[in-house]
């Protein structure tokens, strides 16, 4: 459906915004783009939408090169972070807005509008005024008016990020099951890792211009391909490390490494959910310094860990397993979450 081939864009005569990209969008595929402020996520949209034009390399849709094609002609949809709502129309007069300027017939068009905000979640909502409308509905209308004129392939830039938490959480499931219902091709920026990994079937990870990294939600989260796709992600123990013999020579001692890790210098991680509390005097002591309770079903606790050797350690256990702030305790690793980082 998309693919960008050795795309180069920026602004005057500053920093690249997209150093080269090569990226590619399946049929059907939901593919999320994450990265930090800078990483040229909005960029990417802007240039696959034609509104903004690269320097260098291809935008091509259902293998036709974009090159001078009008942002109009390009059958994509675009829909912004803030919405960007008609104020002076109802819901039901921006659904159809591009129904409209495509000139689809008045009955045709009220029937597709009253099809979409039903599958969105707001059956009969047309005489509606968008400014009384919440977040989360406007959120869903201007969705709506995106998917209105069958776009081929529909990009989100950051679609939740206004939304609380709690709000976002239900809609991304909501998306994820309406863009497979519709069989929707679907490209989405977001610095929020929580929503690409619920809504994405492939996440790529930007930083400064370059994809970092591109996977599956659950390859990306089981082997970042750097420590800044780790750092990014969350993961902060991150530590400096020789491998040999099925062991890793670091800060913290001696650590396991899996089966196959090549050998020679490079940087560890290891996730929290694999440093294992132990009784003091087994594994690495340590002292509690904080622990931060972080909810849902499972009420998770994050530590944190001044070890005797070596920087902090994060550690995550159930509320009833952790120990309080002050506490010694030792730190075993799990084989299973060392992970031995590239670049």
């Amino acid at each position: 459906m998309l693919q960008l081939d050795g795309v180069t864009a920026g602004f005057g005569a500053g920093r690249l915004a997209l150093d080269g990209v090569d990226l590619d969008v399946a049929d059907h595929e939901t593919v999320c783009v994450l990265g930090p402020s800078g990483s040229g996520k909005s960029t990417l949209l802007r240039v696959t939408a034609g509104l903004h034009t690269p320097r260098s390399g291809r935008v091509l849709l259902s293998g036709r090169d974009q090159d001078g094609v009008p942002p109009h002609r390009r059958g994509v949809g675009l829909m912004f972070q803030d919405h960007q709502l008609f104020p002076q129309r109802d819901v039901g007069g921006n659904v159809a807005f591009g129904l409209r300027m495509r000139g689809v017939g008045r009955h045709e068009r009220d029937e597709r509008v009253a099809e979409l905000l039903a599958l969105v979640g707001l059956p009969g909502t047309q005489r509606r005024q968008v400014t009384a409308l919440s977040g989360g509905e406007q959120q869903r209308v201007a969705l709506a008016r995106a998917l209105a004129p069958q776009p081929r392939l529909l990009m989100l830039d950051e679609p939740l990020g206004q939304l609380d938490r709690g709000l976002r959480e239900r809609l991304v499931v909501e998306l994820r099951a309406l863009f497979a219902e519709l069989r929707t091709t679907v490209l989405a920026v977001t610095h929020d890792q929580g929503e690409a990994f619920a809504l994405a079937d492939r996440v790529v990870v930007m930083n400064e211009g370059r994809v970092a990294q591109a996977g599956t939600p659950l390859e990306v989260w089981r082997s970042p391909a750097s420590e800044f796709v780790a750092r990014f992600l969350g993961f902060d123990n991150v530590v400096a490390a020789t491998v040999h013999g099925g062991v890793a020579d670091t800060p913290w001692g001696k650590l396991p490494v899996p089966d196959g890790t090549p050998p020679g210098e490079c940087r560890l991680l290891v996730r929290p959910a694999g440093v294992r509390l132990t009784e003091t005097g087994d594994g690495l002591p340590c002292t509690v310094e904080a622990r931060t309770f972080r909810g849902g079903d499972a009420a998770a606790v994050t530590l944190l860990l001044r070890p005797e050797t070596g920087p902090r350690l994060e550690a995550s256990c159930s509320l009833r397993e952790a120990p309080e702030t002050g506490a010694t305790v030792g730190a075993a690793f799990d084989v299973r979450d060392v992970v031995r980082l590239g670049g």
